[in-house]
């Protein structure tokens, strides 16, 4: 079980200091989206040893074995514009990337649309969740980060995706997961107010992931798959590629980033 009272002590200063952990629970995005807009709710971070019905993008489940990840929700301390609610996953993953670093000397690669790589495989996943009113959000952003691989008979059900996921203890010869939460959480502060400026957000990611140029294998919806070339992020997030001489936009919500196994 997390040391809760480890993390706790390491982010005491910081916007997400209000820490609730539970040996397991549905999804912690489920139990951040009841609490969305409550006062009490504002910087607090749900997280979870494991998850009965953890879930990435277009309802994908997301399996994590119990100890073996970080699992966690973490609730804006403040509303932001409704229309900045594309921004989130991008500015969580350069927060969850730095942290990484910092951590373990890591270098992550972010793909597009909310998904950090190690190798070429995934290691972490980032959706969030909202509650909108008018021109404002409440926003929860839910983070799953494979750190410790397991063993046993969870190893074999991993290895049974295609193509089989990372785990951040498969390249660093270290990591422990109490410091490591500080140090996402801590990079989330540090980078809170860059959500006031979504296209700086998206240039920033650009920059990080060094987008421009790189290779991506798109399969979407009514179209089947395609390869292109990314080119920049559009003003509503989505990728914008280079397929022969010409440009396309493909929006997050029809399209997935096809990985190859490894």
């Amino acid at each position: 079980m997390l040391d809760l009272a480890r993390v706790r002590a390491l982010v005491a200063a910081t916007r997400f200091a209000h820490l609730r952990h539970v040996s397991q629970t549905g999804s912690t995005n489920d139990d951040a989206t009841a609490l969305l807009g409550t006062p009490a709710s504002a910087g607090l971070v749900l997280i979870a040893e494991h998850q009965s019905a953890g879930r990435g993008r277009r309802e994908r489940a997301w399996i994590a074995p119990p100890a073996s990840s970080l699992l966690f929700t973490a609730i804006l301390p403040e509303a932001i514009a409704t229309t900045a609610l594309w921004a989130v996953p991008f500015w969580a993953a350069l927060a969850i990337a730095e942290g990484i670093e910092q951590q373990t000397d890591l270098r992550v690669t972010l793909q597009w649309p909310n998904d950090l790589l190690l190798a070429g495989r995934k290691c972490c996943g980032i959706l969030a969740t909202s509650r909108v009113l008018g021109a404002h959000a409440w926003v929860g952003c839910g983070v799953g980060l494979n750190v410790l691989r397991p063993a046993g008979d969870a190893a074999t059900e991993l290895a049974a995706i295609t193509p089989e996921p990372a785990f951040l203890s498969d390249s660093a010869s270290s990591v422990e997961r109490e410091p490591l939460l500080a140090a996402l959480l801590q990079s989330c502060d540090r980078r809170f107010p860059l959500l006031a400026d979504p296209q700086g957000v998206a240039r920033a990611w650009e920059r990080r992931a060094e987008l421009a140029g790189t290779p991506y294998r798109i399969e979407q919806d009514g179209t089947g798959t395609f390869d292109a070339v990314a080119l920049r992020l559009a003003e509503d997030g989505s990728l914008v590629v280079r397929i022969g001489v010409g440009e396309r936009r493909v929006t997050l919500a029809d399209a997935r980033v096809v990985r190859e196994p490894v």
